[in-house]
């Protein structure tokens, strides 16, 4: 590394950095206030006196002052986060009479999405409604209410003349009117679990339904603002022309990258891009900003536009293009830094990076302090701060000394102004290039070294600032998304290149369509190869099933020296060179650390744990033995006609098992071939690699095939139990009461195959039943297999808990898996009743969220909530 300037120098660079350590100052400050409240009169004061107290001292001690200063911004950032306006999630406007009840709804649509395919024959559009009017039982009420609608259509529909018909749309600004059934967004109540319902309150909704394209009645009239019907009409326009351009599959990946829709892609692709580190790509991001910005400034500085008109062409490009994409905050943000950036350039002054950075944060942050709580605020500049903390003083002292000593290879006069090893590189090449030169001529042969010289380095810069991004986010990836990319550095090499091709040869496309289609479709064809590059890409690396580790939620301590990791790469790095390789050594280990060394596990040792996670409609028991040793009894899922892509297994119970800091389960139990038991199974053997899978019946159902063919591909021993099978376990014993052995005593009902397990530790035990229905437990009950604890069976169904089983188990307390307000009307109010009656203490994930029992061998311990 090369030595950096002076201490003298460094003191000014540091000086031209105030707005950084303000920014930061006021961030420290909110994050104090969102998480240790004060009386916001506290903040007020501690600020005004602060700040008057450094105005005192700035012309007698200005360290001081400004020392003080800060600690005036930090109050004042704890203050602007507790005085803001809470966020109110929980009210949707509707009157108490219109819940879980079919209303007839009139509104306007405030936002539109595509048709896409839902399965069994019928297409899907989501809108986003403001309701004006909701009628229940004939009586109206106004209201004003977002609300989220799935309108279900034909994919196409023949009339009496044979013609068929295009599946209904609708737009921006349609006034309309429908009967649904409305729903309160619903949070899965775990430890880790996603705020669903605060996120569609961020975004204006309240209450979810679906109706049928046939029952909407599209009245008179227009409603909204007509700056956004040109604005969706235009988006709508720029959406045709790509999928008159390219095939549904390129077309679709095209629509993502320009505009950032991503409704057209598959689950599948978009964890391709995931795993591989290359999800950036799809959506639209800081990167496809930046990229369309630095390729119009280009064009406009090649027409020989001056910086001034360039500039601003350049930023309102940027702003038509964040209008038009409607992305979001991050889009914004990242506009706003451009604008920042450009204009700073202008008053050619001086600049620093991380000043601009400091700059546009304070303003985001003064402008709404939340955002600082929020994961893309977070990343955004994290991933700027990275670059130009730790990666451009890197680049400055390794590899851009050799590229400005590539500058005029053949004029020997300006090797005096370079340092001796530049010059002695330089000396090298010409020794070389004199070489070559006496088969392709001297002028051609400098060229040629030079560009292939200069090339070859800026490939390793983007190397480092690959490398270092990936250094520097494995905290921020582990905390928010649970995973260590292995691969993101190669895929991230070819893929954000092409994409720049991509974009820039699509737009190109798209810009030519509204021209000439034919004309169009040469740089479509440009882009179409450019985008079977990037797919081959991430579906090769994505598909590795080393690409990406799965890792457990950092705990506080892992948090703190990752922070501390990134501080001191950032302080270290303009040091001496030994520093600077020690606190990227230090960086580098906090990653290494972080993606490979699994966390201890937040367990109760020497106790039996069940917990019953809250999967909706579906069963997933986590069983933790007394020894240490993980079960996991069903994983949770949803059927297919409930036309959802959530994933039970990856949304629901691996972020709680990761809340939970488990990175590696031992068994895995298959109950039986039931979507809402074996839905999610796929993603925890991927995420946790059991060593064992228990199984009752070998079903030829194709969803547990489908398991079985995952479980044999990862190594996972693969293991038959059925009843009369008893064993010992983790210091448990464990006693299989069903299925049975006597091929005649099945029904082959997947409900009366599935395993039933009585788990006991000392005097307590736990009798699990899955799905289990009357045969097989009159059965069971023969066999008196009293229990403490009872996982009644089948989400409380009529068909389960018959009096006869209570009456042998006689247990104390009792768990119910089931989802609210389901269409099976589960737990019935029989099973309710018996065990009432029967004076059993009974939970329920749908009231009660995760439920946890602790049986230590003499007594159990209900405990429900969040467990840390």
């Amino acid at each position: 590394m090369d030595p950096l300037p002076s201490t003298a120098a460094r003191s000014r660079l540091s000086r031209r950095q105030p707005l950084l350590w303000a920014a930061t100052a006021f961030a420290a400050g909110i994050a104090a206030g969102a998480y240790l409240w004060r009386p916001a009169v506290w903040w007020l004061a501690a600020a005004a006196l602060l700040a008057a107290f450094g105005a005192y001292l700035v012309r007698r001690r200005a360290w001081a002052a400004c020392t003080l200063a800060f600690g005036a911004l930090f109050a004042a950032g704890a203050l602007t986060i507790q005085v803001r306006s809470p966020v109110k999630t929980g009210d949707t406007g509707l009157p108490q009479s219109a819940a879980a009840r079919e209303v007839v709804l009139t509104g306007h649509v405030t936002r539109e999405s595509d048709l896409l395919q839902a399965g069994f024959g019928e297409a899907r559009q989501i809108l986003d409604i403001e309701a004006e009017e909701v009628s229940v039982d004939g009586e109206r009420f106004a209201v004003r209410s977002g609300l989220r609608i799935g309108v279900y259509t034909k994919e196409a529909r023949s009339d009496s003349e044979n013609k068929t018909e295009p599946p209904r749309v609708f737009h921006y600004g349609d006034r309309v009117r429908f009967p649904s059934k409305l729903d309160a967004p619903r949070n899965f109540r775990d430890p880790g679990a996603f705020d669903y319902r605060g996120y569609l309150s961020e975004e204006g909704i309240s209450a979810l339904g679906s109706t049928k394209a046939d029952e909407v009645e599209v009245l008179p009239g227009f409603s909204g603002s007509r700056w956004e019907l040109w604005r969706t009409r235009i988006r709508r326009s720029i959406v045709k022309k790509i999928q008159e351009l390219w095939p549904a599959d390129e077309a679709a990946l095209v629509v993502a990258m320009l505009l950032g829709e991503e409704s057209f892609l598959g689950r599948a692709l978009r964890e391709d891009f995931q795993r591989s580190g290359t999800y950036h790509v799809l959506v639209v991001s800081g990167l496809k900003v930046g990229i369309l910005a630095l390729v119009a400034f280009w064009l406009l500085r090649r027409m020989r536009l001056s910086d001034l008109p360039a500039t601003m062409i350049t930023i309102l490009l940027a702003v038509g293009y964040a209008l038009l994409t409607d992305a979001g905050t991050p889009v914004w943000r990242a506009t706003f830094m451009l604008a920042l950036y450009l204009c700073a350039r202008l008053l050619y002054r001086e600049r620093s990076a991380l000043n601009t950075i400091g700059a546009a944060a304070l303003v985001l942050l003064i402008v709404d302090p939340a955002q600082l709580l929020n994961a893309s605020f977070q990343l955004s500049f994290l991933c700027v701060l990275i670059i130009a903390g730790v990666g451009l003083p890197l680049l400055q002292r390794t590899i851009q000394p050799f590229l400005r000593g590539l500058r005029h290879l053949d004029s020997t006069s300006y090797d005096v102004s370079l340092l001796p090893r530049m010059a002695q590189m330089r000396l090298d090449l010409r020794m070389i290039g004199g070489v070559l030169s006496r088969f392709t001529g001297k002028r051609f042969t400098l060229r040629a070294i030079e560009v292939s010289a200069r090339g070859l380095l800026i490939a390793c810069e983007f190397l480092v600032i690959s490398a270092v991004l990936q250094a520097g986010l494995a905290l921020p990836m582990a905390y928010y998304f649970h995973r260590a990319t292995i691969v993101s550095l190669p895929a991230n090499i070819l893929a954000v290149p092409l994409t720049e091709i991509v974009m820039i040869a699509a737009i190109a496309a798209v810009s030519m369509a509204y021209i000439s289609l034919h004309l169009a479709k040469i740089p479509a064809l440009l882009a179409g190869l450019a985008l079977h590059a990037v797919d081959g890409t991430v579906r090769r690396l994505g598909g590795l099933r080393i690409a990406d580790a799965r890792v457990p939620t950092p705990g506080l301590i892992v948090i703190l020296v990752g922070t501390a990791a990134l501080i001191l790469a950032m302080v270290l790095i303009r040091r001496r060179p030994w520093l600077a390789g020690a606190g990227l050594v230090a960086l580098a280990g906090s990653a290494f650390w972080i993606c490979a060394v699994p966390p201890r596990p937040l367990l109760q040792p020497g106790q039996l744990e069940v917990t019953a996670i809250d999967v909706d409609q579906g069963d997933s028991i986590l069983v933790v033995l007394p020894q240490g040793r993980t079960m996991l009894v069903d994983a949770g899922g949803m059927p297919q006609w409930m036309h959802s892509e959530l994933d039970i297994g990856e949304d629901v119970v691996s972020p709680y098992l990761w809340s939970r800091e488990i990175s590696r389960l031992d068994v895995v139990v298959v109950t039986h071939a039931h979507a809402d038991h074996i839905g999610g199974m796929r993603a925890i053997l991927d995420n946790f690699r059991p060593r064992e899978l228990w199984l009752g019946v070998d079903s030829p159902s194709p969803e547990l095939q489908a398991v079985l063919r995952e479980a044999r591909a990862l190594g996972v021993r693969i293991v038959s139990h059925q009843e009369g099978d008893n064993f010992e376990l983790g210091g448990t014993s464990i006693r299989v009461l069903a299925p049975a052995l006597d091929p005649t005593s099945r029904t082959w009902r997947p409900n009366d195959d599935c395993i039933v397990m009585k788990i006991s530790y000392g005097e307590t035990s736990a009798l699990l039943e899955g799905d289990a229905e009357r045969a097989t437990e009159r059965r069971i009950a023969g066999e008196q297999p009293q229990a403490d604890l009872l996982k009644v069976a089948h989400h409380g169904s009529a068909t389960s808990t018959i009096p006869e089983l209570l009456a042998a188990v006689h247990p104390r307390y009792a768990v119910i898996s089931v989802g609210a307000r389901n269409v099976y009307g589960h737990p019935r109010p029989e099973v309710l009743n018996r065990l009432g009656e029967s004076k059993v203490a009974t939970y329920r994930t749908d009231l009660d969220g995760a439920v946890t029992f602790y049986l230590d061998g003499k007594s159990v311990s209900p405990r429900s909530g969040d467990l840390r």
